[in-house]
């Protein structure tokens, strides 16, 4: 490295104007644990491909430009002075899916798509501007940001598990696969082996690696995926069909579709923000664990970058996905290695940008592409499956009363079945009417139940305090 860190200072960094820019060799040195994470873990990005081919009705190699636009995107928060490893808005994904399918595939997707895009990137650049993204947010009832959750939760898991979902066509390879992944992201009992075995603290480091692999390796076996024909070389994406699929050449969306996107653009917002906050809790946790580094989290510059990404997609990639914050799973790895000092991570900002850059250009290393070809609906199938059992679990967090459970539940089936615009409506009318009290109403305190047992010492002190 050319600049070295002093000891309790920011990263070393090249001021440009709102941002600070930091470039692997010169800023941070090079980390060989996310370069081989990153070299299993593209294949997440990869896996937009069929839902690109199947909403969009792109060709494959038009499908492979997009992602490979994605990647760029995906290296520019790092490079600008965000700390986090960005990734789509994923919690999202099935209520984006819900809204464009509604369109035929096609120009008509592709355009929906572009509106939706476009509607994300005003409200991100509106809010780095105005700096009014926690003011909003922050005001936005807990069972409306749960049902939000929920619906998203409902909505991932649902049409993994539905008849005709990929769990449903190839059962055994993704329950026992998405059954490891879940066991070494969230399993209580496996949290308590990383603290004993080393063994165990190596497989938690690579996240949803171990899941991924082992999935495909069971789907392989069984033939519930065909075996991947391995070639070598330089895949190159189509870049110039990839013109003939853009809204300069198909035309820009009318107003109604731009109308129609805004419910499902302002659901995306709410939980990007809502990965925002994710992420600074997960450098919260560790960085008083580093006094050796001061970890900068600018919320207005994330909203930003995460603005110009989304327009950058806008008009040359648009992405079912969309441009997000965060990528919680592999955050969460690189956060875990960096408590163990700089030893093990000189900085938050060289695990961060190290594993984009390597898994971007993984997307053009044939050998690797043609060997996670066949498997790429995997990949999706388990992001989908970790993200909804995570957007389950956040929302049941926001609640603290029944009543704020029951209209964040119903919220969140009307907004899986009917989509973003039913959903949101639904919830402000059950808030409405259940669940508001008016300004200045005190907070009902949760009440304990009153079990039949003790029904007769209860009504006995009611009485005597009376008397």
């Amino acid at each position: 490295m050319l600049q070295k860190r002093k000891y309790g200072e920011e990263h070393p960094y090249w001021p440009a104007g709102p941002f600070k820019i930091r470039l692997p060799f010169i800023h941070y040195r090079w980390e060989w644990p996310e370069t081989i994470q990153a070299l299993v873990m593209f294949v997440v990005a990869m896996s937009a491909i069929p839902l690109l081919e199947q909403y969009l009705a792109l060709p494959y190699e038009v499908a492979l430009a997009y992602v490979v636009i994605c990647g760029i995107g995906f290296m520019l928060p790092n490079l600008l002075g965000v700390p986090f490893v960005p990734g789509w808005i994923t919690p999202a994904l099935p209520v984006v899916l819900l809204f464009i399918g509604q369109f035929e595939p096609g120009p008509d997707a592709i355009r929906a798509l572009v509106a939706l895009q476009l509607v994300v990137t005003f409200i991100f650049l509106f809010m780095a501007v105005t700096r009014l993204g926690s003011t909003l947010v922050n005001n936005i009832p807990n069972s409306f940001k749960a049902g939000i959750l929920l619906g998203a939760g409902i909505a991932a898991i649902s049409g993994e598990i539905a008849t005709g979902g990929r769990l449903h066509t190839t059962p055994i390879s993704l329950t026992i696969g998405g059954l490891v992944t879940a066991y070494v992201l969230f399993s209580l009992s496996f949290r308590q082996w990383t603290e004993e075995h080393r063994w165990a603290k190596v497989i938690a480091g690579y996240g949803m690696v171990p899941g991924i692999l082992v999935t495909m390796a069971i789907a392989w076996a069984i033939g519930e995926y065909p075996l991947p024909d391995v070639r070598w070389g330089i895949d190159l994406p189509d870049f110039a069909a990839t013109w003939d699929y853009l809204p300069m050449t198909l035309g820009f969306p009318p107003m109604a579709v731009f109308i129609a996107a805004v419910p499902t653009a302002i659901i995306a917002y709410i939980i990007a923000f809502g990965d925002i906050i994710v992420g600074q809790s997960l450098i919260k946790r560790v960085d008083h664990l580093r006094p050796d580094e001061k970890i900068e989290v600018d919320v207005d510059r994330v909203h930003l970058v995460t603005g110009i990404r989304n327009l950058m997609h806008s008009f040359f990639a648009p992405y079912p996905g969309l441009a997000g914050p965060l990528f919680t799973g592999v955050m969460a790895t690189i956060a875990e290695r960096y408590r163990y000092g700089r030893g093990a991570m000189d900085s938050i900002y060289s695990g961060a940008g190290v594993f984009w850059i390597v898994g971007f250009f993984a997307m053009f290393l044939l050998p690797l592409v043609t060997f996670f070809k066949p498997a790429l609906p995997i990949a999706l199938s388990i992001t989908l499956l970790i993200t909804g059992f995570l957007c389950i679990a956040v929302a049941v967090e926001q609640i603290d009363n029944a009543t704020s459970m029951g209209v964040a539940g119903l919220m969140g089936v009307v907004l899986a079945v009917h989509g973003a615009a039913w959903g949101l409506a639904a919830g402000f009318v059950l808030y409405m009417l259940i669940e508001f009290r008016g300004r200045g109403a005190k907070a009902v305190e949760p009440e304990e139940p009153i079990h039949v047992e003790d029904a007769p010492e209860v009504i006995a002190d009611a009485r005597a305090k009376e008397s």
